[in-house]
């Protein structure tokens, strides 16, 4: 049952990533913003049923205009998991961009790549942001720097909130939570030394993965500008660690 609904949910992800690939080389450049975006939303949710990943959204997010969307990250799927509810712009490691098809595509859907430990690239990345939110767009960041097992929340870098705090924007904290099989689990949590591939097979030949997005409490422009960058981030990573840890037991 494993490999042959492995196969199977495989050569659909696979033919949804070319799909993908094909939308935003053709018709992306001759849409406009909002049919990219319903597009994108779309896709996500489209992406994530073939995958097996059940969505549950609790909370009001940010749906309209600029704002960041700070969230813990467990998963390569945590991006297509947001797209699903808006499509925003992502803050994602440089090394997603030489994965086959899956960094081919964040290329293309307005995926701003960092180098972890390139301090002197925050500056281009913090104008990247900014450009986004001038736009009118949403950008999610994944502050941890890298992903966790989904049960606790890693300690937050700051220095990327300064975007949003310069730009005005308000500030919106974001937590996921993962199942498997009705319990809170790490099951397919991307972590350690696991390779793309193998994540693939626990995915894509199992069963019952599901994922909550917890739409936290909104921290509006002007707070945000009261209490600093480093406060913002101290605020933002207490409300997401209360959600995803005190989940734990359910």
């Amino acid at each position: 049952m494993g490999i042959l609904l492995f196969v199977l949910r495989a050569c659909c992800v696979v033919l949804m990533l070319i799909f993908g690939l094909l939308s935003v080389a053709v018709i992306f450049p001759l849409a406009s913003s909002g049919v990219r975006s319903a597009m994108g939303m779309y896709w996500s949710r489209l992406l994530m049923w073939f995958c097996g990943v059940g969505l549950r959204v609790q909370g009001k997010p940010a749906s309209a205009g600029a704002a960041l969307w700070i969230v813990n990250h467990v998963s390569w799927v945590d991006i297509f998991v947001l797209n699903s509810v808006r499509t925003t712009a992502f803050v994602a490691k440089s090394d997603i961009r030489r994965w086959p098809l899956i960094g081919w595509l964040a290329v293309g859907m307005n995926t701003v790549f960092i180098e972890r430990g390139n301090r002197a690239a925050i500056r281009a990345v913090t104008e990247q942001m900014k450009s986004c939110f001038g736009k009118g767009e949403a950008v999610s960041l994944f502050p941890e720097g890298t992903t966790s097992s989904g049960r606790d929340v890693g300690p937050f870098h700051s220095s990327l909130f300064d975007a949003a705090l310069r730009a005005q924007v308000d500030v919106q904290p974001v937590a996921l939570r993962f199942f498997h099989r009705g319990q809170r689990s790490d099951y397919v949590a991307f972590v350690g030394e696991q390779t793309l591939v193998q994540n693939l097979w626990y995915l894509l030949g199992t069963t019952g993965v599901q994922v909550e997005v917890v739409f936290l409490e909104v921290m509006s422009a002007q707070y945000c500008e009261q209490l600093g960058r480093s406060q913002v981030a101290a605020h933002a990573h207490r409300v997401i660690r209360q959600a995803v840890t005190g989940a734990a037991g359910q």
